[in-house]
């Protein structure tokens, strides 16, 4: 049963677009929000793009180093370069599977 009442400001455009979504899952607010917190306190996602991308960051975390004094300030760019790297990689074997290069 729940008991607790929590409350908190946001835009009109993201009251509305929560309102809609509930709306279009014939679901009320509230058991709209029950899902999504009950998905991040659980760690779920029902993104699957987000969940794939998660897997790609997370393979890069500890491959990037040296004694580049940037480093930091480029660690976006090289994540990306890194996660791209990988992507061709996965994209050319799969392209020698049906006999076809992509590079």
């Amino acid at each position: 049963m729940k008991t607790e009442v929590y409350s908190w400001r946001l835009s009109a455009a993201k009251k509305a677009d929560l309102e809609n979504e509930a709306r279009r899952e014939g679901t009320s607010l509230s058991a709209l929000l029950d899902r999504v917190t009950a998905g991040w306190r659980n760690g779920d996602s029902d993104d699957e793009e987000q969940v794939t991308l998660r897997k790609r960051v997370m393979a890069t975390v500890g491959t990037i180093h040296g004694d580049d004094p940037t480093l930091a300030e480029r660690a976006r760019e090289l994540v990306r370069e890194t996660i791209y790297k990988k992507h061709l990689k996965e994209s050319n074997a799969l392209a020698r599977c049906f006999d076809r290069r992509t590079d």
